[in-house]
């Protein structure tokens, strides 16, 4: 079902500094990001993958892309007319020379990327199968792995409406997870911008018994947070519901739980709404996360009730879903419109061709 259902107000729902908010609907979010530049912060690799209906062990040639969860935010919300930097660093090598051209030919602004001399670009490797596909990491002792607090000196900091981080991030490496922890160290209502959080949990990256405490702790400390139920369940419960997220995950302004191809759940402190995923031909799953977020941000910072910023979430991510790589084209602008205003019903029953 769509629509709001009340929640009782919590303390620190407030407007943004320097922005009223006047929405009388309740079906929107009682607080927004200022509007303004976003900056995404995060490793972003080479990626490589054979054709979806092969596997490595048989594949005889293999599609180069690049893959990095905080860029692949960065690229959607270019493409959604928001403007976004994207902050990490690369190897002096091929594969660094081509993450950074891929994602700066998106429409991000890429200057603030470094490039390390002595660490390598990190690389992925796609292995679709029956089960689903796996992902084989080359990451260890990359060049964004060795990225830490200094990087929040970064003048583009200053100047940013909104920060997105992911729990990426603090797997990658000790240095790596200070850097997320100063990000989000300021208390919310005395930092200068907003801060969104996906949890992207990444068991293979994590010690065991580690990230379940960790991520929980970031998220909570967050303005906007993603979260999949299914990932959520992994973490802190089994048996888990969308609003049993919400306990414990209390504090940030917006939680977004995301049921798969069921549909996404956004709590307030204003309400609770609810809105179903498009039916789409799934291609490739990974990166449809990612391009949620950045629809669902593009929506929210753009103004939108959240009704529609989780329509607009559902639009990009569809896109993802249907290409092998984690960047797909979007609808044009009058499809977008035009899906966003749909009845309820004319909604659940739009397919996303």
């Amino acid at each position: 079902m769509t629509g709001v259902r009340p929640m009782p107000e919590r303390d620190g729902d407030t407007a943004a500094p320097g922005r009223e908010n006047t929405d009388a609907d309740p079906d929107t979010s009682p607080w927004r990001p200022p509007r303004g530049p976003v900056l995404c912060l995060g490793e972003t690799m080479a990626a490589m993958a054979p054709a979806p209906s092969q596997s490595l062990d048989d594949a005889g040639s293999l599609c180069l892309s690049v893959a990095g969860a905080e860029s692949n935010v960065a690229m959607y919300l270019a493409d959604l007319g928001v403007p976004v930097s994207w902050l990490s660093a690369v190897g002096d090598d091929a594969l660094g020379r081509r993450v950074r051209s891929a994602v700066a030919r998106a429409g991000v602004d890429v200057s603030g990327v470094r490039t390390d001399p002595a660490r390598p670009t990190g690389l992925l490797l796609k292995d679709p199968g029956t089960n689903g596909t796996h992902v084989h990491y080359y990451r260890t002792g990359s060049a964004a792995s060795a990225l830490g607090p200094d990087l929040l000196d970064d003048a583009r900091i200053g100047g940013a409406a909104l920060v997105h981080l992911t729990g990426v991030t603090p797997a990658l490496s000790p240095s790596c997870r200070a850097l997320v922890e100063r990000a989000l160290h300021t208390p919310r209502e005395r930092r200068a911008h907003a801060v969104s959080f996906d949890v992207n949990h990444r068991p293979a990256l994590w010690p065991p018994d580690t990230a379940a405490t960790v991520l929980r702790e970031l998220a909570d400390r967050a303005d906007i947070v993603f979260v999949g139920l299914d990932e959520a369940q992994g973490l802190w419960g089994v048996d888990l519901r969308a609003t049993d997220v919400r306990r414990l995950l209390s504090r940030p302004r917006v939680l977004v739980v995301k049921d798969g191809g069921r549909g996404a759940t956004a709590f307030t402190g204003h309400g609770v709404c609810t809105v179903p995923a498009l039916a789409t031909e799934v291609v490739e799953p990974v990166g449809a996360g990612d391009a949620f977020a950045a629809g669902f941000l593009a929506g929210l910072c753009g103004g939108r009730d959240l009704t529609r910023a989780l329509r607009l979430g559902h639009l990009t991510a569809a896109s993802a879903l249907k290409v092998v790589g984690d960047h797909g084209p979007l609808p044009d602008e009058d499809t977008i419109e035009t899906m966003l205003a749909l009845a309820e019903q004319d909604w659940c029953q739009a397919p996303m061709s």
